[in-house]
């Protein structure tokens, strides 16, 4: 992964989707959001994106369930586990299935925007 463009926020929850985006936004990210792992999966078969950014509790399909189809397709895209309900366990089988990092909500703005730059970093070292 290089330069990170364009974030794919999975989220059921709209306030979080529509935060990030303007939050993100202002940084310069193009944030696009989908409500559901499916949307996401659909949403990837058209478009690009550099980082995901899922929640683990959705409908139809959760969180887990979407980085591990996500992988098959798109073994590239790193994803950024949020959720409010975090455990070990949650932990463990989101990284289990490739994600990169796992944040609990809420979190701080700018705990998501190190996360992002170190993975900037190192994908350009």
């Amino acid at each position: 992964m290089t330069k990170i463009e364009t974030i794919l926020v999975v989220d059921d929850e709209k306030n979080t989707c529509s935060g990030l985006k303007t939050l993100l936004g202002r940084e310069g990210y193009c944030v696009e959001c989908v409500h559901n792992g499916q949307e996401g999966l659909k949403y990837l078969e058209k478009n690009p994106a550099q980082l995901i950014i899922s929640d683990i509790r959705m409908p139809e399909m959760d969180g887990i369930s979407f980085i591990h189809c996500l992988k098959e397709r798109h073994p590239d895209v790193q994803v950024i586990v949020m959720t409010a309900f975090g455990g070990l366990d949650s932990y463990i089988e989101a990284m289990r299935n490739g994600a990169v990092e796992y944040i609990i909500k809420p979190f701080k703005m700018n705990d998501l925007k190190r996360i992002i730059e170190r993975l900037e970093a190192e994908s350009a070292a």
